[in-house]
């Protein structure tokens, strides 16, 4: 299986306009990079107490006046600045939207994108985001999502969408433009606790921890061992021991930082090759990169560097 290389676009803060989003992503596509990704938040509140998964104080930094993208619909214009780049969400939010609305909207993208979506979902964290846009699931976001995974599959794969579940019924319905890919569109599923690992293993085609932001490391020895307990998980659902993609989502820094103080993913291209190599040995065949810039043009370059100079470093089976 041949390793692929996505690319996080700035779909909020500073750096994020239509231009920007639009030059980069062809860049991305000119470049080699097999997708491109963009976040999820609709509203963020001013005052925030829920704990940040992806930060040491668990305090998150996100700033509720700049513009914060909705991704589906960035996607959307995306896709009609593009022609073979891949479209991602990391990750769709996906207790956040109405199921039936948000299938419509994802399966309308794989088709007007010619079926280049991949579903990154996550069950979110932030508590005061559910309260702002009227949803009272937020203590159940988990079991929510794994009813609207199954729904999607149920909508995208059915003629005669059939769903009893606990939040969400339907019957008597029809459901089009299928997805063009098929069976659906890859379902990746993000994040590294328990729940995520055995949501990847019983519903998802794919893993994507974000690893590397403290306190989520996963280095690769505290990753292999994630790795065998989804292996595990996905064997006594009845589904092949392989059926899950191993995708590996970080932040990469071109620096010269001395080697007993460099961070994994830093430094010069063939350090940051050797250790995407030691990912490569426990079966990623993915990767979801954003690059440390605080202007497009540096975004620009980085990308430039890591297609130049990292890619041409790393196997392909």
């Amino acid at each position: 299986m041949a390793t692929t290389f996505g690319c996080s676009l700035p779909s909020r803060g500073p750096m994020s306009s239509p231009e920007a989003l639009r030059s980069l992503a062809q860049d991305a596509e000119r470049m080699g990079f097999d997708s491109v990704w963009v976040s999820d938040h609709i509203i963020l509140p001013r005052q925030v107490e829920s704990f940040y998964p992806y930060a040491a104080d668990g305090v998150a930094t996100f700033r509720p006046d700049e513009p914060y993208y909705e991704p589906l619909a960035a996607l959307n214009f995306l896709a009609g600045c593009t022609e073979k780049v891949r479209l991602g969400t990391h990750v769709l939010i996906l207790p956040y939207r109405n199921p039936v609305l948000t299938a419509k909207l994802l399966s309308t993208l794989d088709v007007l994108s010619g079926g280049r979506l991949i579903l990154g979902a996550g069950v979110g964290w932030m508590e005061e985001e559910f309260l702002a846009l009227g949803l009272d699931t937020y203590h159940q976001r988990g079991a929510v999502t794994d009813e609207y995974i199954r729904l999607f599959k149920e909508l995208w794969t059915k003629d005669e969408p059939e769903f009893q579940g606990k939040f969400y019924q339907l019957s008597g319905v029809g459901f089009s433009p299928k997805p063009v890919q098929k069976p659906h569109p890859p379902i990746w599923i993000g994040g590294h606790t328990g729940a995520a690992i055995r949501r990847a293993a019983t519903l998802g085609d794919g893993w994507m921890p974000i690893g590397l932001r403290p306190p989520a490391i996963l280095e690769p020895e505290e990753l292999a061992g994630k790795i065998a307990r989804l292996r595990t998980l996905t064997r006594q659902a009845g589904r092949p021991e392989d059926a899950v993609s191993l995708i590996f989502s970080t932040e990469v820094a071109f620096d010269a930082a001395p080697e007993p103080s460099r961070r994994m993913m830093s430094g010069r291209a063939e350090q940051i090759a050797a250790d995407m190599r030691q990912y490569q040995d426990l079966g990623v065949r993915n990767f979801i990169l954003g690059f440390r810039a605080q202007t497009t043009t540096q975004l620009q370059e980085a990308m430039d560097q890591f297609s130049r100079e990292v890619m041409p470093l790393i196997p392909q089976d």
